[in-house]
């Protein structure tokens, strides 16, 4: 009997060692701090190996990571009030232009009052070596290749995605360059139930996008909600081209074609012939801001929210980002960054922080 009472001791005791190595961290604590972090779909591949680089080294630390278009992560973060500890977007100048004016419901303050640049990428065209005309592709002729009724074009939703404004820009940008100002008509005159609009204004020309943005039956665009998705359709072979950042692409190891320097949104040195183009949303899309997108150098942001549950992690996170192992991560992945990365409104950025940016 006394075996038997021993032997079931021992499987209880067992048994519980098990549960609490499953429900404990390495310092005994029981449970381990959930790190919500929303970032641009872009960043899904070199945040992933972030997150396992930076989990392992903080073990305490569980980060829960969702990837949207870079205007649903704000609307995440300022409309739906979700308890966020990081926000990462591809264009960070949605930072001061929502998260700076709308404000936290519970405490009246904004949702950030501080963001650093941290990366930057130029906009590309990927496409397949079996993708139409791909072999006739030029610097001179690509955007008529694409606007071709049978080429498949896919273009992420300007209301959602950066890209997909941007890539509204890269043709307001091209019809200057070219001196071809048709070239965004012929791109996308015809293609959707209520039409984009384009005009000049004191030298700035304006892209308008309607409320409602959906493709015609005929259409040769192909509208998704973030770039990202689009990367399925084209390996598949139901898109020819899409729009995409030349850092996924490469993740992708897709083919690239490069648009000219003045175009790619990527070089602080035409910084000024950027500024010369606007993408206004022609509709109310946030309840207190109308979102207007000036062409600038592309650059990432990234902060920590006014309401965020776990700030102290939050800034373990970033400065594990803009460490030399997180910008090594980064960098394997074809992610361009900043180097110092900028910070804006540096006052205000966490102390642990301001030692990783430049004001």
């Amino acid at each position: 009997m006394r075996i038997k009472v021993n032997l079931f001791l021992i499987a209880i005791f067992s048994l519980g060692l098990l549960i609490n190595g499953c429900t404990s961290t390495s310092d005994g604590s029981s449970k381990r701090t959930q790190l919500v972090v929303f970032g641009a779909g872009s960043l899904i591949i070199p945040f992933s190996d972030l997150e396992k680089s930076f989990e392992e080294k903080y073990p305490n630390i569980d980060v829960q990571a969702q990837y949207h278009g870079s205007i649903q992560v704000m609307r995440h973060a300022t409309e739906l009030h979700e308890p966020i500890d990081v926000v990462a977007t591809a264009d960070a100048s949605l930072v001061p232009m929502l998260m700076y004016n709308i404000t936290d419901p519970e405490s009246g303050i904004p949702y950030a009052d501080w963001y650093i640049k941290f990366g930057t990428n130029n906009l590309a065209i990927a496409y397949q070596k079996d993708s139409k005309y791909s072999s006739e592709l030029t610097v001179e002729n690509w955007f008529e290749i694409l606007a071709r009724a049978d080429v498949r074009v896919g273009l992420a939703d300007p209301r959602f995605d950066a890209v997909g404004y941007r890539a509204l820009m890269v043709y307001a940008l091209a019809g200057e360059y070219y001196h071809r100002p048709t070239i965004f008509t012929e791109m996308f005159n015809g293609q959707f139930t209520f039409p984009l609009g384009i005009f000049t204004d004191q030298g700035i020309t304006i892209v308008t996008v309607p409320e409602i943005l959906e493709t015609k039956p005929r259409s040769h665009i192909v509208l998704r909600g973030a770039s990202v998705e689009l990367i399925a359709l084209l390996e598949s072979g139901d898109l020819d081209y899409a729009y995409e950042y030349e850092s996924v692409i490469q993740q992708h190891m897709l083919s690239m074609f490069t648009l000219p320097d003045e175009l790619s949104l990527g070089d602080a040195a035409y910084e000024g012939f950027y500024n010369t183009v606007e993408v206004d949303e022609d509709f109310q899309r946030f309840a207190s801001v109308k979102p207007v997108f000036r062409g600038e150098q592309i650059g990432y942001g990234i902060t920590i929210p006014s309401n965020a549950p776990h700030p102290d992690e939050a800034a373990l996170f970033i400065s594990y980002l803009l460490s030399p192992e997180g910008r090594a991560i980064m960098e394997k992945n074809s992610q361009p960054l900043f180097d110092p990365a900028i910070g804006v409104d540096y006052q205000n950025i966490p102390a642990s922080l301001q030692q990783y940016c430049s004001p």
